[in-house]
């Protein structure tokens, strides 16, 4: 059968303990966000059902009475780094923090992941919604409208360290005693508002050129971002008709920066609880629910609001709050659910426990395909970042039980087509973007 010319893109978002907040509960459920083979063992489940990607999220504060996936974790991209040396094709995605972090570390860690995977790398570059992070650092945390232009010039900084180098720019030739040619080095003198960064950068040029970049902000701002910087995008959204409402407006912006609709992946994340039937599915979740810890969800409803809500009655309407400089979008997203659904203080709560926010389906595969390859048909979804409630059965249903349907529908692939992330979404690789200048040979 000859190959479609669009398929689904799919995405493993891992979070140790599973997504929902009782998972790890569960029985049979492993978990630990530092429990490596445990980790180890579901990276190298996905790349055999041929995910495009295992995405590591990654956040800089902690409290006992966090998400059991978030309280103690590894640092992303050294765990990365471990993976690529379990598996062979699957991207490795992580989260790094445009306001809390450096250009030229993340240039350079990016660029390590992509040598040492292969050319596998990821960036979700975030600019980090809570405001008291900034207590970690010993700074104020910026407006919402100044992470971004940060983000901005930061994305700018780290694409332009990562062509320092031209391909081929170390010759090793001992004939003529020239290791590095100096007429493909190019030094970025960036000189910014927010940022001056000398370079050039002490890593040779990415296999991919430019690691993946990932944007998960749905604002104005974010997704400006990344119509101009990103390759895929995160997401969240609770219904089709929102899912097309945002595909379209993002797709839209791309024009403008000279991109087409196919340069950006838009994958929506959710939560898949499957059963042999509905009817079983449903029991599941109710059982996941039931372990809820409802004081530890309403206080995780309060971070994605970015209001203290300790003196609303659980049981009373979602009050009409304002949005805060924390989690616009998110907060956007669970405001407007509300009011859609009708939702008490409590149940909203109980809904951010499951995902988070996120896109719940809960049946056998077969509906989970088919509301699946709804979303994609109907313009609401290019691929999905797909979050298991616990591990490994949660993965081990979907792998088993959804993936054979899509792929003997033909839209997910039966094997890799390259070995580089680009070459699962089909992009090309970046020219670099400095240009050549002539310059003599260092020798030494």
């Amino acid at each position: 059968m000859a190959k479609p010319t669009r398929q689904m893109h799919l995405g493993l978002f891992l979070q140790g303990a599973g997504h929902h907040m009782a998972g790890w509960r569960y029985p049979g459920a492993d978990s630990g966000g530092e429990n490596l083979q445990h980790l180890l063992r579901q990276v190298v489940r996905a790349e055999r059902a041929k995910f495009d990607m295992v995405f590591l999220a990654d956040g800089l504060t902690t409290s006992a009475e966090a998400h059991p996936s978030q309280i103690a974790r590894f640092e992303p991209l050294l765990a990365l780094a471990t993976f690529a040396t379990a598996t062979s094709r699957i991207g490795l995605a992580a989260t790094t923090s445009t306001t809390y972090g450096e250009p030229f570390h993340t240039a350079r860690a990016f660029s390590t992941l992509d040598q040492l995977s292969g050319g596998r790398a990821a960036w979700n570059a975030v600019t980090t919604s809570y405001a008291s992070t900034g207590a970690n650092f010993g700074v104020t945390h910026p407006p919402h409208a100044d992470r971004y232009a940060i983000a901005e010039e930061f994305i700018d900084v780290v694409k332009g360290l990562w062509d320092s180098w031209d391909d081929g720019a170390f010759p090793k030739d001992k004939a003529s005693g020239t290791y590095a040619d100096r007429s493909k080095l190019h030094v970025l003198d960036h000189q910014g508002k927010y940022f001056s960064v000398k370079g050039p950068l002490n890593s040779s040029r990415p296999p991919q050129g430019h690691p993946i970049i990932i944007q998960s902000g749905s604002s104005d701002p974010g997704q400006a971002l990344a119509a101009r910087t990103a390759d895929v995008v995160f997401t969240a959204q609770q219904s089709l008709d929102d899912a097309q409402a945002f595909y379209r407006g993002l797709k839209a912006r791309l024009a403008a920066f000279g991109r087409t609709a196919d340069s950006l992946a838009i994958m929506p994340g959710f939560l898949p609880v499957i059963g042999g039937t509905e009817a079983q599915a449903r029991q599941k979740l109710a059982l996941l629910d039931s372990w809820t810890d409802r004081s530890k969800a309403m206080r995780m409803l309060a971070d994605r609001l970015g209001h203290d809500i300790s003196g609303y009655d659980p049981d009373g309407p979602v009050p009409d709050l304002p949005v805060s400089e924390q989690l616009q979008s998110r907060a956007r997203l669970l405001a407007e659910t509300a009011r859609r659904d009708n939702l008490t203080l409590g149940q909203l709560a109980s809904l951010v426990a499951v995902g988070r926010g996120h896109y719940v389906m809960c049946g056998t595969s077969e509906q989970i395909a088919d509301r699946m390859e709804l979303w994609f048909r109907e313009s609401g979804a290019d691929g999905f970042n797909v979050m298991p409630p616990y591990f490994p059965g949660g993965l081990d249903d979907f792998a088993d039980g959804v993936i054979p349907i899509l792929q003997k529908r033909g839209l997910f692939r039966t094997d890799y087509d390259g070995p580089m992330l680009h070459d699962h979404f089909g992009l090309p690789r970046p020219p670099n973007q400095h240009s050549a200048t002539s310059r003599e040979s260092v020798r030494g």
